[in-house]
């Protein structure tokens, strides 16, 4: 189980919900859609949260995965801190879960395409890889090498997946536990140490 460094602190969050996630189709790495009217808002509610949540946040290092919709996220954030809006890195690491072949799919469009791999993966999503992606295993792996590259305290925008597999590594679940949590917009989470605290709008 992960645990950050002695006396920092990981505020994290999900993009705002895009077009693709109105549609339901899969969204990794190759199909990013814009942000929707209710994603902005979700946006601007984690501002809202973190302004009560953090003295001053001008003082976090901000980092989000480089597709468009995080970026769009942070942007947004940062303008309701009132901060530059490219005062952020982007970080590889943090970027979705890689869809390979099911990429811009429904569920029920990939599982009619490979019925076998889409309920193997269905029942084991942290070993079975998708068809030319990956497995959360691998999405752990990027997760856990980033947090051992913290080394202040930080403000990330990532993706569901990326950010279902990181609560899940510092709750200590089990790779079931894992799959089976939600992926929420609009929320805000905040780790010290290993303790996960979930900072919703008021």
């Amino acid at each position: 189980m992960p645990s950050l460094g002695a006396g920092l602190t990981l505020y994290f969050c999900r993009h705002g919900e895009t077009e693709a996630n109105v549609q339901r189709r899969m969204q990794g790495r190759t199909r990013d859609t814009a942000l929707t009217m209710l994603g902005r808002e979700q946006a601007c509610a984690i501002a809202r949260v973190l302004k009560r949540s953090e003295t001053d946040p001008a003082r976090l290092s901000f980092v989000a995965s480089p597709l468009m919709r995080a970026r769009t996220t942070m942007e947004i954030i940062l303008g309701e801190l009132a901060l530059p809006t490219d005062n952020y890195t982007r970080d590889d690491r943090l970027i979705e879960i890689n869809l390979g072949e099911w990429e811009g799919l429904t569920n029920a469009e990939a599982r009619a395409r490979d019925p076998e791999t889409f309920d193997r993966r269905a029942a084991d999503r942290w070993n079975i890889r998708i068809p030319g992606g990956e497995s959360y295993a691998d999405v752990a792996a990027r997760a856990e090498s980033w947090i051992d590259s913290l080394e202040a305290d930080t403000f990330a925008v990532s993706h569901g997946g990326f950010t279902r597999v990181l609560r899940g590594l510092f709750l200590g679940l089990n790779a079931q536990q894992i799959s089976d949590l939600d992926e929420p917009q609009g929320v805000l989470f905040r780790i010290r140490g290993s303790v996960v605290e979930r900072l919703e709008a008021a």
